[in-house]
Formats: C-alpha cells, sequence, structure tokens
C-alpha cells in the first residue's frame, strides 16, 4: 500500500512517482501511465482562486479522490497531494487496465479498443467508475506500487490555455497507453517544440 505520506508533498514531486503504480476502484485496477500536476500557485488549477464547494477536497487531507466534471458530460479523476490546506492535486490522465477489463468494458463499450479503455483522463474516469459521488473517497489503501522500470518524460499539459509553458505533465516514455498531446488553440505553438527526458 502507498502511504498518505507520498502524497503529502507538492505535486510536482508526487506526479512522476505515482506512474506505474497500480489504483484499483469498483472492481477494475489501472496502471497509471500519464498524469499532470496542479498547485494552488498554479493559475491553471481549480484551486487557484481559493477553496469553494466544488474545490474543497483538493484542499486536504492528501490521498483522495478530487472528482469534477467538465464540458457537460465528462467525469475526471485526481488524487489530493500537499499539506492540508494546500489546494494540490494530481490529475489522472491515462493508464492501462491490467485486471476487471470486463467491468471497464462494461462502462466503456464493448467496441472501444483495449488500449483506449483509459487513455484520456475522462476515458479513465468513466473506465473506473467514478463520478461526482466519488468525490472525496480516500485512496490511499487503493494504490499500490508497481513496476518502475523505465523512462519518465515531461512536458506541457495538455487542453489548458493558462500557464500551458509549465512542463508539469508525466508520461512513460514510449508506452502505448498514453493520451495522444493536444496543443490547446490558445497557448503559443512556441512553447512546445519538444519534450525532455528524465530518469
Amino acid at each position: 500500500m502507498t502511504e498518505r505520506s507520498f502524497f503529502a508533498r507538492d505535486p510536482v514531486l508526487v506526479a512522476p512517482e505515482l506512474l506505474g503504480r497500480l489504483i484499483t476502484a469498483n472492481g477494475v485496477t489501472l496502471r497509471l501511465t500519464e498524469v499532470e500536476a496542479y498547485r494552488e500557485d498554479d493559475p491553471a488549477s481549480h484551486s487557484f482562486r481559493g477553496r469553494t464547494a466544488r474545490t474543497a477536497v483538493m484542499f486536504g487531507p492528501a490521498g483522495h479522490l478530487y472528482v469534477y466534471f467538465t464540458y457537460g458530460m465528462h467525469f475526471c479523476a485526481n488524487l489530493t497531494c500537499g499539506a492540508d490546506g494546500a489546494g494540490a492535486a494530481v490529475l489522472l490522465r491515462a493508464g492501462e487496465v491490467v485486471d476487471g477489463v470486463e467491468a471497464a468494458r462494461a462502462r466503456r463499450g464493448a467496441r472501444v479498443p483495449f488500449r483506449d479503455l483509459a487513455r484520456g483522463p475522462a476515458r479513465l474516469a468513466q473506465a473506473m467508475g467514478w463520478d461526482r459521488g466519488d468525490d472525496g473517497a480516500d485512496m490511499v489503501g487503493a494504490v499500490e506500487p508497481g513496476e518502475r522500470e523505465f523512462a519518465v518524460q515531461v512536458g506541457p499539459r495538455t487542453g489548458i490555455s493558462r500557464a500551458a509553458e509549465v512542463p508539469w505533465r508525466f508520461w512513460i516514455a514510449g508506452d502505448g497507453f498514453v493520451s495522444p498531446y493536444r496543443r490547446h488553440p490558445k497557448a503559443p505553438a512556441a512553447l512546445f517544440e519538444g519534450d525532455v527526458e528524465v530518469v
């Protein structure tokens, strides 16, 4: 089991260490392949303007699920990080379903390719069976260490217009279960020339 102390740190430190870990909920286990970090001092974060009824879970304690509704149709899921009151979380962007494939397919659709069951934040939340009713769920007992024999890449976050230059998206290099990168139309293209590989 991943201890709460693992999450009670800066999300920029937690995010790359989540890669390869296994997360289980509602009959599905996922290997995380792509994540993004968000902090309260980050203009792209939901917590940037302070605590609200919607974002209260982001402000602690660490290791809980923060679920939000986006574009009027999708849920996305994050793991809260930092000290109580920090307003920080890591968005779970993509993963590979390693157990409970049938449960994931029942939620995502029988014709969805295996690779796409959880490749993207909305797909991931749907495959895991998460919705707003799961907001605040304690996930410490649901996250387990996994295989760490891979290179990590870091680059700009995807689909946001504010703080688009901040390289707080992390993914497993060369992994087929990482979501496609899409630059927000308002973000300058010059910011996204190349990715930096880290170990």
